[in-house]
Protein backbone atom coordinates (compact mmCIF):
# COMPACT_ATOMS: atom_id res chain seq x y z
CA UNK A 1 0.00 0.00 0.00
CA UNK A 2 2.57 2.57 1.02
CA UNK A 3 4.71 1.72 -2.01
CA UNK A 4 1.98 3.18 -4.21
CA UNK A 5 2.48 6.59 -2.62
CA UNK A 6 6.26 6.34 -2.28
CA UNK A 7 7.04 8.34 -5.47
CA UNK A 8 4.73 11.14 -4.32
CA UNK A 9 6.16 11.10 -0.79
CA UNK A 10 9.78 11.03 -1.98
CA UNK A 11 9.35 13.77 -4.60
CA UNK A 12 7.30 16.07 -2.39
CA UNK A 13 9.72 15.70 0.53
CA UNK A 14 12.61 16.40 -1.83
CA UNK A 15 10.85 19.50 -3.12
CA UNK A 16 10.34 20.79 0.42
CA UNK A 17 13.95 20.19 1.44
CA UNK A 18 15.24 21.89 -1.71
CA UNK A 19 12.93 24.86 -1.34
CA UNK A 20 13.63 25.18 2.41
CA UNK A 21 17.08 23.62 2.95
CA UNK A 22 18.68 22.59 6.22
CA UNK A 23 20.80 24.95 8.25
CA UNK A 24 24.12 23.22 8.88
CA UNK A 25 26.01 20.15 7.74
CA UNK A 26 25.19 16.56 6.91
CA UNK A 27 23.45 15.79 10.22
CA UNK A 28 21.25 18.86 9.88
CA UNK A 29 20.38 17.84 6.31
CA UNK A 30 19.41 14.35 7.48
CA UNK A 31 17.27 15.71 10.34
CA UNK A 32 15.60 18.18 7.99
CA UNK A 33 14.87 15.43 5.47
CA UNK A 34 13.36 13.17 8.14
CA UNK A 35 11.04 15.93 9.29
CA UNK A 36 9.99 16.74 5.74
CA UNK A 37 9.40 13.06 4.95
CA UNK A 38 7.32 12.57 8.12
CA UNK A 39 5.18 15.63 7.35
CA UNK A 40 4.72 14.59 3.73
CA UNK A 41 3.88 11.01 4.72
CA UNK A 42 1.16 12.18 7.11
CA UNK A 43 -0.18 14.61 4.51
CA UNK A 44 -0.16 11.98 1.73
CA UNK A 45 -1.89 9.39 3.92
CA UNK A 46 -4.56 11.95 4.84
CA UNK A 47 -5.02 13.06 1.23
CA UNK A 48 -5.13 9.50 -0.12
CA UNK A 49 -6.62 7.47 2.77
CA UNK A 50 -7.62 4.34 0.85
CA UNK A 51 -5.93 1.90 -1.49
CA UNK A 52 -8.24 3.10 -4.28
CA UNK A 53 -7.16 6.72 -3.71
CA UNK A 54 -3.50 5.70 -3.86
CA UNK A 55 -4.10 3.67 -7.02
CA UNK A 56 -5.85 6.60 -8.70
CA UNK A 57 -3.00 9.00 -7.99
CA UNK A 58 -0.59 6.36 -9.26
CA UNK A 59 -2.50 6.25 -12.57
CA UNK A 60 -3.37 9.92 -12.97
CA UNK A 61 -0.25 11.43 -11.39
CA UNK A 62 -0.15 14.07 -8.70
CA UNK A 63 0.24 17.16 -10.88
CA UNK A 64 3.83 18.33 -10.37
CA UNK A 65 5.57 21.24 -8.74
CA UNK A 66 4.98 24.03 -11.28
CA UNK A 67 2.66 26.15 -9.11
CA UNK A 68 4.75 25.54 -6.00
CA UNK A 69 7.88 26.56 -7.90
CA UNK A 70 6.16 29.72 -9.05
CA UNK A 71 4.82 30.59 -5.57
CA UNK A 72 8.26 30.17 -3.97
CA UNK A 73 10.26 31.65 -6.86
CA UNK A 74 12.10 28.39 -7.56
CA UNK A 75 10.97 28.30 -11.20
CA UNK A 76 13.55 30.88 -12.26
CA UNK A 77 16.45 28.56 -11.35
CA UNK A 78 15.30 25.32 -13.02
CA UNK A 79 17.09 25.78 -16.32
CA UNK A 80 16.41 23.92 -19.54
CA UNK A 81 17.42 20.38 -18.51
CA UNK A 82 13.97 18.78 -18.25
CA UNK A 83 15.36 15.30 -17.51
CA UNK A 84 17.22 16.55 -14.44
CA UNK A 85 13.93 17.72 -12.98
CA UNK A 86 11.64 14.85 -14.02
CA UNK A 87 11.10 13.93 -10.36
CA UNK A 88 9.17 17.21 -9.98
CA UNK A 89 6.26 15.68 -11.91
CA UNK A 90 5.64 13.44 -8.86
CA UNK A 91 5.33 16.39 -6.46
CA UNK A 92 1.78 16.77 -5.13
CA UNK A 93 0.87 20.42 -4.53
CA UNK A 94 -1.85 19.64 -1.99
CA UNK A 95 0.38 17.22 -0.08
CA UNK A 96 3.18 19.82 -0.02
CA UNK A 97 0.76 22.48 1.22
CA UNK A 98 -0.61 20.20 3.94
CA UNK A 99 2.91 19.16 4.97
CA UNK A 100 3.92 22.82 5.21
CA UNK A 101 0.92 23.45 7.47
CA UNK A 102 1.88 20.48 9.66
CA UNK A 103 5.52 21.58 9.91
CA UNK A 104 4.55 25.03 11.16
CA UNK A 105 1.83 24.00 13.61
CA UNK A 106 2.66 21.19 16.09
CA UNK A 107 -0.92 21.03 17.41
CA UNK A 108 -2.28 20.59 13.89
CA UNK A 109 0.41 17.96 13.24
CA UNK A 110 -0.65 16.01 16.34
CA UNK A 111 -4.30 16.11 15.21
CA UNK A 112 -3.29 14.94 11.75
CA UNK A 113 -1.26 12.01 13.10
CA UNK A 114 -4.20 11.04 15.31
CA UNK A 115 -6.51 11.17 12.28
CA UNK A 116 -4.39 8.58 10.47
CA UNK A 117 -6.05 5.87 12.54
CA UNK A 118 -9.16 6.38 10.37
CA UNK A 119 -7.31 5.53 7.13
CA UNK A 120 -6.12 2.25 5.70
CA UNK A 121 -2.38 2.95 5.86
CA UNK A 122 -1.77 1.16 9.13
CA UNK A 123 0.74 -1.66 8.79
CA UNK A 124 0.11 -3.11 12.23
CA UNK A 125 3.25 -1.45 13.61
CA UNK A 126 2.90 2.00 15.10
CA UNK A 127 4.18 4.70 12.76
CA UNK A 128 6.78 7.00 14.24
CA UNK A 129 6.21 10.70 13.70
CA UNK A 130 8.03 12.12 16.75
CA UNK A 131 10.22 14.51 14.80
CA UNK A 132 7.09 16.01 13.25
CA UNK A 133 4.88 16.33 16.33
CA UNK A 134 7.52 16.86 19.04
CA UNK A 135 10.75 18.14 17.49
CA UNK A 136 13.62 18.68 19.90
CA UNK A 137 16.02 21.64 19.79
CA UNK A 138 18.31 19.85 17.32
CA UNK A 139 15.39 19.17 15.00
CA UNK A 140 14.28 22.80 15.22
CA UNK A 141 17.78 24.14 14.47
CA UNK A 142 18.32 21.74 11.57
CA UNK A 143 14.99 22.60 9.94
CA UNK A 144 14.83 26.30 10.81
CA UNK A 145 13.77 27.26 7.28
CA UNK A 146 11.52 24.21 6.81
CA UNK A 147 9.56 25.06 9.97
CA UNK A 148 9.52 28.86 9.65
CA UNK A 149 5.83 29.91 9.52
CA UNK A 150 6.46 33.08 7.52
CA UNK A 151 8.57 31.34 4.89
CA UNK A 152 6.17 28.43 4.48
CA UNK A 153 3.02 30.58 4.57
CA UNK A 154 2.65 30.95 0.78
CA UNK A 155 2.79 27.16 0.37
CA UNK A 156 0.76 26.29 3.49
CA UNK A 157 -2.03 28.72 2.62
CA UNK A 158 -2.66 27.16 -0.81
CA UNK A 159 -4.74 24.29 0.60
CA UNK A 160 -4.89 24.93 4.36
CA UNK A 161 -8.69 25.06 4.45
CA UNK A 162 -8.91 21.64 2.76
CA UNK A 163 -6.64 20.19 5.45
CA UNK A 164 -8.85 21.63 8.17
CA UNK A 165 -11.91 20.18 6.41
CA UNK A 166 -10.20 16.77 6.25
CA UNK A 167 -9.38 16.88 9.97
CA UNK A 168 -12.87 18.08 10.95
CA UNK A 169 -15.31 16.20 8.73
CA UNK A 170 -18.95 16.92 9.40
CA UNK A 171 -18.37 20.10 11.38
CA UNK A 172 -21.28 22.51 11.26
CA UNK A 173 -20.75 25.69 9.27
CA UNK A 174 -21.88 28.84 11.00
CA UNK A 175 -23.13 31.72 8.87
Amino acid sequence: MQADLSPVIAATAQWLTRAFPASGGALASALCEVQARQAVTVAAWLRYPTAMDAALVDVAGPGGSARLDWVTGVDASLGDDVDAHAWRTWVDEVVASWAASLLTDPELAARAVAALAEGSHSTGAPAEFRRLVAPDDGDQRAAALLRHPDLLAPVAELHHSQLLDRLHPGRTLIA
